[in-house]
């Protein structure tokens, strides 16, 4: 792999731990100053709703700037996230907490970009690996971003968690030099070529191919955020669980999300897209069956486990296939709308889970994802049987000739 890559592994390692920081913290913090229970998850549905709005421009400004300029802003984002949280915590404000969680979110856009731009560092077949690798980065925000949000947990602490933002910042801080130094933008394609105009996008989104790649990465992010959210409610409030066992399960499920791209970017090649799919959703359906059991510590470890590899199959897998969806010159149009659509939905997702949660109760919660299930089961199922019949009738004509 070529060094850009390495670098957006280590890179994604740093920014990213800004996603797993405020999944531990964010609720209870959001429960200690919210004004009401119905609203402690919303800063962490407020990490995506920035993320959500940052989509867009990022992709924009990539597009006629090129992706280093707009990595390094997305770094100082995350730094000036990591500022406001710990005024938010020495202050004890429940509005600049939320503000700190879009600020967040909005470096987080520019974070999930880094897969589109490994993909385009390599040769076409070597995509889908690639961006496997980068994933693999978010192993060690899977570790760091919990662990740094601990920092500041302790009941003797004046300020709870202002250390743990102040931490955060630090992380930042490392991850805008490591691209500064480290990212190469020698041969960026900055801006697309317009002739011809590519097709519009009521055109694109006609294809099954591109509705069930979008589809595995937005019904997998949403689903997975959902259930993931509610998860240090549920095992601190209703279950009785410490909130250092809530730490371990989450960075256990965030490193189940990560360590399978060791092998992910391969199996896209040997074992097909199509069965890394169906992976996917069966870990999802076990997951939910788990969760739904039982409310002890190993029903949460082991449902979150299987959580975390079946958003991964999901969304490697998307991310492999939504190339094959588009032409160079509609790229940065359709690579945007995606992550909108799969942030989007993430972020209703975790928007609803305090509110879902405290209404249904956590078993009501995890059943809620089996619809979303059905519905992926069935585009997967009308990409693969337009594929079938396009396959078919290429072989029909090479016949009659």
């Amino acid at each position: 792999m070529p060094l850009n890559v390495w670098v957006l592994v280590a890179a994604q390692a740093l920014a990213m731990c800004t996603a797993p920081f405020i999944i531990v913290i964010g609720s209870i913090q959001g429960r200690a100053l919210a004004p009401a229970a119905e609203w402690a998850t919303l800063p962490v549905g407020l990490v995506v709703v920035g993320t959500v709005l940052s989509v867009k421009p990022a992709t924009w400004l990539m597009e006629r700037a090129g992706r280093k300029r707009v990595m390094l802003l997305g770094a100082g984002m995350g730094i000036l996230a990591g500022g406001l949280g710990t005024v938010a915590s020495w202050s004890e404000s429940f509005p600049l907490l939320c503000v700190a969680a879009i600020v967040g979110g909005s470096g987080l856009a520019v974070v999930h970009q880094y897969r589109f731009a490994a993909m385009e560092s390599v040769r076409p077949e070597l995509a889908g690996s690639a961006a496997a690798r980068v994933l693999l980065g978010g192993l060690g925000a899977a570790w760091l971003g919990p662990e740094i949000a601990t920092l500041g947990a302790g009941p003797d602490m004046a300020h709870p968690f202002m250390d743990s933002w102040l931490g955060l910042l630090a992380v930042q801080a490392v991850a805008l030099v490591t691209l500064f130094l480290g990212y190469r933008s020698k041969g960026e394609r900055v801006r697309e070529d317009h002739v011809g105009g590519g097709r519009p996008m009521r055109e694109i989104l006609a294809s099954p191919l591109v509705l069930a790649a979008i589809g595995a990465a937005a019904i997998g992010y949403a689903v997975m955020s959902f259930i993931m959210t509610a998860t240090p409610l549920s095992m601190t409030e209703m279950a009785g669980h410490s909130l250092d066992d809530a730490k371990t399960v989450i960075q256990l499920h965030i490193m189940a999300m990560y360590l399978p791209s060791l092998i992910s970017g391969w199996l896209t090649r040997v074992v097909g897209i199509p069965l890394m799919m169906a992976g996917g959703l069966v870990a999802y359906l076990a997951c939910v069956l788990l969760a739904a059991a039982g409310i002890s510590f190993h029903h949460y470890l082991w449902a979150l486990l299987l959580l975390g590899v079946g958003w991964n199959f999901l969304f490697v897998g998307g991310t492999a296939l939504l190339p094959r969806g588009y032409r160079d010159a509609e790229r940065f149009r359709v690579q945007g709308l995606n992550d909108i659509l799969v942030f989007g939905s993430q972020a209703t997702a975790s928007l609803s889970a305090g509110a879902v949660f405290a209404w249904v109760g956590w078993s009501g919660l995890v059943m809620v994802a089996v619809p979303f299930l059905i519905v992926q089961g069935i585009l997967v199922t009308l990409w693969l049987a337009r594929n079938k019949a396009t396959q078919k009738l290429q072989t029909g004509g090479a016949n009659a000739d």
